[in-house]
């Protein structure tokens, strides 16, 4: 009888020895399918969920496995019906777990991978290409609900700073072949400089209650870059591309600055308050390291510091605007 009492016992709400509140406590990688819906289409794409709650100082631990469940109810009660964007669903999970745990504040992570439909370039040909569809909600008994839409999509770019080098060089050695200057330069107008390439991952985050397209955030997010890449590239495709990005080359910070100003522009509809990230990482080719760059804050921060041309006084995180 005492291990049938101990068992039906609710430990997890009871008081911890060591009376700390925890900032986090919950489960990651719970994996599901759930029906997405983006513009006109819909699809049944496999999910990764994370989802924590703030744990009070007299409260031992959540129910973990209550977490799972959770998932599935509202999945059901929601995509059952009809295919919704991952950032509500986010939100709709958070709000029914701050309910069923009686936590301070609960926040959810979904990514999963969405596939784009598109044409090459040059020849046309159709391809699919995938992008990672992220939403992420925070939800409290106080506060009520925020909720982020991002993507994360690929591309490449082109060094600057060594296509300067090699330029400069070939500058050298044209010069010593004969060569006039203004026939240098003439020449550099018509064919591309060599220089070490990148393939990059883009992330732009945009925090806001409006319903936002993720394939036009896509759009901004490869146009960050110095040129788009494909899964599927003929050769008059592989020239394109490559011809394209040395005609554009871009460091990992002007992709991030490329990102935001193009979001602002594109999304004029923004209030001051909602929020972007833009997050660039470059996987380096002649460095055993990469390299990245990354930059946030709201809406309004980043509008004045556009229009001022002087840096914000504050820099607004992810965390601090889901709290908020």
């Amino acid at each position: 009888m005492p291990d049938v009492l101990r068992i039906q016992e609710d430990l997890q709400a009871s008081t911890p020895e060591i009376p700390l509140a925890l900032s986090r406590a919950g489960v990651s990688g719970v994996q599901k399918a759930i029906r997405i819906c983006r513009g006109d289409a819909q699809t049944v794409m496999a999910a990764v969920i994370d989802c924590t709650v703030d744990l009070a100082v007299d409260q031992k631990g959540v129910h973990m496995s209550r977490f799972p469940e959770l998932f599935e109810e509202a999945i059901d009660l929601v995509v059952g019906r009809e295919a919704l964007l991952v950032e509500l669903l986010a939100e709709h999970i958070a709000t029914r777990i701050v309910e069923r745990q009686r936590a301070l504040r609960a926040e959810v992570h979904i990514r999963a991978q969405w596939p784009i439909r598109r044409r090459t370039p040059v020849t046309g040909l159709a391809t699919q290409d995938m992008v990672t569809l992220c939403g992420i909600a925070a939800a409290s008994p106080d506060n009520g609900t925020r909720r982020v839409v991002g993507v994360e999509a690929n591309g490449i770019n082109a060094c600057p700073c060594a296509q300067g080098l090699v330029r400069n060089h070939a500058t050298e050695r044209l010069l010593e072949a004969g060569f006039a200057s203004g026939d240098i330069e003439r020449i550099f107008e018509l064919v591309p400089i060599a220089t070490h390439n990148q393939r990059g991952r883009g992330t732009l985050y945009v925090g806001s209650d409006e319903d936002l397209d993720a394939e036009l955030l896509v759009g901004i997010v490869e146009r960050s870059m110095s040129a788009p890449i494909y899964d599927l590239l003929k050769r008059p495709d592989e020239l394109f591309v490559v011809e394209h990005a040395h005609l554009q080359p871009r460091f990992v910070e002007d992709s991030v600055r490329h990102a935001l100003s193009d979001a602002l522009e594109a999304l004029p509809q923004l209030d001051d308050g909602d929020f972007l990230l833009s997050r660039q990482v470059n996987l380096e080719t002649i460095h055993t390291h990469d390299v990245l760059a990354e930059r946030h804050g709201t809406v309004g921060e980043l509008r004045t510091e556009l229009r001022t041309g002087e840096a914000s006084p504050q820099q607004t995180t992810l965390v601090d605007w889901l709290a908020s």
